[in-house]
């Protein structure tokens, strides 16, 4: 981008909520069966770690545009990881309470990438 809104990756609070939501889901995952680790973890984990990826990737792009290419890409990693999360509840991997909880902060995350795309989208 060559008028950058955002001063720093750091200061920008989607990437933050990610990041940090990946690393829960790291920990969530461990306590998953070892016949899964090549399977669903693995599904779950890159879902997650490609959401803050594509943030962050989006964020050091040229342009507004890849920017908000990169954004839509995230929210389609979020949308993948929902349906896991569902999924991994079904099998009885996660607690209820646990797919309940992700499921609503990963669609707070999705309702906010919205928000950055059409504030960027109006600036173009």
């Amino acid at each position: 981008m060559s008028e950058k809104i955002i001063k720093s990756l750091f200061d920008l609070r989607i990437w933050v909520k990610a990041k940090d939501l990946a690393i829960l889901i790291y920990r969530l995952t461990k306590k998953f069966p070892s016949s899964e680790l090549f399977g669903l973890v693995s599904q779950i984990q890159r879902a997650a770690i490609s959401v803050a990826a594509n943030i962050a990737e989006g964020y050091y792009r040229q342009s507004t545009k890849e920017l908000i290419q990169f954004l839509v890409v995230a929210k389609g990693s979020a949308g993948e990881l929902i349906s896991h999360l569902f999924i991994s509840e079904n099998l009885g991997y996660i607690s209820k309470e646990d797919r309940d909880m992700l499921i609503e902060e990963y669609e707070g995350l999705i309702i906010s990438i919205n928000s950055l795309i059409k504030s960027l989208s109006s600036k173009k």
